[in-house]
């Protein structure tokens, strides 16, 4: 499952890094789009101000990545000749935010709640909004969304049953941080992680209790692997703090020594 993880984390970073270069090549402040809507008023300009918030704008994700369009041409920008796309119907943004949330969408689309959407079930926008799209937590599972559409018991067990995991995760990746800012290699690890909190967010998705729990003991096998190999490097920077401070206890010790013996001479003298 570990080696799924990983396969899924590196096709995540792969189509992420191709938006995000994309997007730099014409940057998002510069944008046609940006400048146009950023200076109208109503219902025209409130996307702007909401996408600046957003985690999208914070990677360099701008409106052409997800509308189309010509970003440095006024007349062409809305063309579809130029690839515009516009706004999605309701039941058609599934498959507009998973041409880059790909195995998201799968999981939505089997769930109760993508087998609704003809009906008027929830949709990506419902929970994550459209242009304030925030950094996904387990904190968009909450009673005041949930109880849109139906009671809150259920939700409640999806949000339990994987905040132990959310939890793991957090903390493991402020590990990671930690051991990189002092100078370890955590690549991999960073890979690692990133691929298990990807394909753990997918499984948010199905909304199956049965299915969370199964696999949430899975992925916590997982993490235990990963957070032994943390552990090993978190121990061996430890014996090298404690090496060092002997080290440097020594030399001080043997420069008093040293001054010790200068004036035990100089007094002689």
């Amino acid at each position: 499952m570990k080696i799924l993880h990983s396969l899924y984390g590196l096709i995540v970073l792969i189509l992420f890094s191709l938006l995000l270069t994309g997007s730099l090549a014409v940057a998002a402040e510069e944008t046609v789009c940006i400048q146009c809507h950023g200076g109208l008023d109503g219902h025209l300009g409130e996307p702007v101000a909401q996408w600046r918030t957003s985690v999208h704008a914070a990677n360099g994700i701008s409106c052409h990545d997800c509308h189309g369009g010509d970003p440095t041409d006024f007349e062409m920008a809305m063309s579809p000749e130029r690839g515009f796309i516009g706004v999605p119907e309701y039941a058609g943004v599934p498959d507009f935010c998973g041409r880059c949330h790909v195995g998201v969408k799968e999981d939505y689309l089997a769930s109760a709640h993508g087998q609704a959407l003809e009906v008027g079930g929830p949709n990506c926008v419902t929970c994550h909004e459209n242009h304030a799209i925030q950094l996904a937590s387990i904190d968009l599972i909450n009673e005041n969304t949930c109880s849109m559409c139906h009671d809150y018991e259920r939700a409640a067990r999806v949000k339990n049953e994987i905040s132990s995991t959310e939890a793991s995760l957090t903390k493991l990746e402020a590990s990671v941080a930690a051991l990189h800012r002092v100078g370890i290699d955590t690549q991999r690890l960073k890979e690692e992680l990133f691929a298990s909190r990807n394909a753990f967010r997918r499984l948010f998705h199905t909304v199956n209790i049965e299915k969370i729990k199964s696999q949430t003991a899975q992925f916590d096998q997982d993490l235990s692997e990963t957070k032994a190999t943390i552990s090993d490097y978190e121990n061996r920077l430890g014996q090298r703090k404690l090496i060092g401070g002997v080290f440097v206890a020594l030399l001080v010790l043997g420069g008093i020594v040293a001054l010790l013996i200068r004036r035990t001479y100089q007094n002689k003298e």
